[in-house]
């Protein structure tokens, strides 16, 4: 049986609706809101039934920070739900010019992030994936390949070990997609195992962009693992112009595991950013969400080519009109 993290997100009461809607379109609803606001308001709303309030609990109730709190297993699936809570509360910061949202980072209980990342790591071996690979981290050997690429992936705190549904998904296309020669861009990089899986599968034009720039050195590093130099991108293409033209465009594959809200607020960037006969292949989408996705890309000019569900998280693979 594993053990279970406690993980607190600190955040503000405006910023409560960001970090929980991104939480749930990480399929997490589990989860128990500490907010300060809340207990003031119960306070002023209900005095007049009080006969005595402890004043030392009502001054910490009111003056600690407002949090979120999820559990997170210490597994190689537990560090990828981490890695990608992570990623989305870098986004967020990023879209918060003005901070009323608060630090929006995670904090794990009775435990340094180093000691639980280690941890885990016991339980990361080699594995399979797709037709053609399998995926292992630097300190394991692997002796039985049965003529499969070696991928060599060491995610520290980047979403991408490989054990996700939505990494295999876009694995699996890219086995079927790439061809030698290829140019493609890994929009939302985490630890870059889709850039690597696709120069090993013969792509010689790489681009990796991530809104944090912790999984964007950890993209180079690993790239470097497996024999080869990452072009990377650091910061937020929606919201940055110069940015948006350093990656430039002309892509024959442009993949993107991240979540849908992203997605569709991405999608004409993406689209421009497409040779005329590319292809996009999108991923990190929650089931009740794929339709609105596909809607919303279909809308944009794009025709759907492959849908593919693994447990309850979609991919689809998408060419321009």
């Amino acid at each position: 049986m594993n053990n279970w993290t406690e993980v607190t997100i600190w955040t503000t009461s405006a910023g409560i609706d960001a970090v929980t809607g991104m939480l749930m379109d990480l399929g997490i609803d589990g989860f128990v809101i500490e907010d300060a606001q809340d207990f003031a308001d119960f306070l002023k709303d209900t005095e007049i039934y009080w006969d005595y309030v402890d004043e030392e609990l009502s001054k910490e109730k009111q003056e600690a920070e407002t949090n979120v709190k999820i559990y997170v297993e210490d597994s190689p699936e537990g560090a990828e739900l981490l890695a990608q809570v992570d990623a989305g509360l870098a986004a967020i910061r990023t879209r918060d010019a003005e901070g009323a949202f608060g630090r929006c980072v995670t904090e794990l209980a009775s435990i340094r992030r180093e000691d639980w990342e280690n941890n885990w790591k016991q339980y990361f071996k080699p594995f399979a994936v797709g037709e053609k690979f399998i995926i292992k981290p630097s300190w394991e050997t692997c002796d039985n390949l049965d003529g499969r690429i070696v991928l060599e992936i060491d995610p520290s705190s980047s979403f991408g070990t490989g054990t996700h549904n939505t990494t295999q998904l876009c694995i699996c296309e890219l086995e079927r997609l790439v061809k030698p020669g290829d140019r493609l861009l890994d929009m939302g990089c985490g630890s870059g195992i889709l850039s690597v899986a696709a120069r090993l599968l013969g792509a010689s034009d790489i681009g990796a962009a991530d809104i944090d720039p912790n999984a964007v050195n950890i993209a180079r590093e690993n790239a470097e693992k497996n024999g080869f130099e990452l072009t990377t991108y650091v910061g937020d293409v929606t919201g940055d112009a110069a940015l948006d033209e350093q990656i430039g465009g002309g892509y024959d594959i442009i993949v993107a595991n991240i979540v849908a809200d992203v997605i569709m607020g991405m999608q004409e960037i993406l689209k421009r950013k497409l040779k005329d006969d590319g292809t996009l292949i999108v991923s990190g989408i929650i089931a009740p969400r794929a339709d609105e996705v596909q809607e919303s890309l279909l809308g944009a000019g794009f025709v759907l080519r492959n849908r593919q569900q693994s447990g309850d998280w979609v991919a689809m693979t998408l060419t321009k009109h």
